[in-house]
């Protein structure tokens, strides 16, 4: 068995943001939908404060609430462990972005273009970037990060892991024990966003000190 899952340093994650604007080309998500994304956390008293980037996308849970709540099984769980949507199948009824823990979903009612708001595209850029997004995720459905899933067959890694400036992100078999990212985890004390919330993330974090 494979079950796919990524390792972030967080030592090595300087913020830069290349991984939510590799995410945004790969896809050609529109405004607003970000399914990699950096936030700043804040920890510590003065004057100890300390400032981090926390890279954030679908975490792939080995228990995913979204799939356990959606009314048309449009949310599965692949035998890799990849979490996907099947825009064919969701209804919008967005009961898979309030079940999720780690805000990972987003909801588009109408594409918009990039640079002017409209729902008409304002260059022959954008109307490709229209036509990708909708026959990938479509409009009045739930879309979310699948770890690159065609990248993926193609043997390739997910867009973020390959267009990280400093490294920062690894890509593999959690299941094999001697895969680089296993290995990281159990060298480097790698853990999970929230593992109170029971749904055992496929992202796994480096702590950066």
């Amino acid at each position: 068995m494979v079950r796919l899952g990524m390792v972030i340093d967080l030592k090595r994650c300087i913020g830069c943001h290349t991984c939510t604007v590799a995410c945004k080309a790969e896809h050609h998500t529109p405004p607003g939908v970000f399914w990699a994304k950096v936030v700043r956390v804040e920890s510590g008293k003065y004057p100890t404060v300390i400032r981090q980037a926390v890279p954030l996308l679908c975490m792939h849970c080995k228990e995913p609430e979204c799939e356990k709540v959606c009314p048309t099984g449009a949310t599965k769980k692949k035998a890799d462990g990849t979490v996907t949507v099947d825009s064919k199948l969701c209804v919008g009824c967005r009961y898979c972005a309030v079940a999720c823990p780690y805000g990972a979903r987003y909801f588009t009612p109408e594409w918009k273009d990039y640079f002017t708001g409209e729902k008409k595209p304002s260059s022959q850029f954008a109307e490709y970037s229209k036509k990708k997004w909708l026959e990938e995720s479509d409009r009045g459905v739930v879309s979310k990060c699948d770890f690159c899933e065609e990248r993926v067959k193609q043997g390739k890694n997910p867009a973020c892991v390959d267009a990280c400036p400093t490294e920062a992100r690894t890509f593999g078999d959690l299941d094999n024990p001697e895969s680089e990212v296993s290995q990281l985890i159990k060298t480097r004390r790698g853990m999970q966003l929230h593992p109170e919330y029971g749904t055992d993330p496929c992202v796994y974090y480096l702590p950066a000190r």
